[in-house]
């Protein structure tokens, strides 16, 4: 169980390590629920390093998503992990 945590808070810490994840979840807080190229046009990035950054975020339970249609939107997940939490009440 102990090591289970320190798993999760591993994947946390190290996707948080990044700007422009922070700046996804700046923006995610700031406008609830984005579509990938709305995220993209608000920090600035390509698609498709958008699309890598939220993948990461979203593997470490950061993010949830949602297809609708042919668009993926994105949004800060219920269930952050506390340190995700403070991070994101940061930003």
């Amino acid at each position: 169980m102990y090591n289970l945590n320190m798993n999760n808070l591993e994947k946390t810490l190290k996707a948080l390590a990044n700007k422009r994840r922070l700046a996804i979840i700046k923006h995610l807080k700031e406008n609830k629920e984005s579509s990938v190229s709305e995220i993209s046009d608000g920090i600035n990035l390509s698609f498709r390093s958008t699309s890598r950054h939220l993948a990461i975020l979203f593997s470490a339970s950061i993010l949830e998503k949602e297809q609708k249609n042919i668009q993926v939107f994105y949004r800060l997940s219920l269930s952050q992990e506390s340190v995700a939490k403070h991070v994101a009440g940061i930003l």
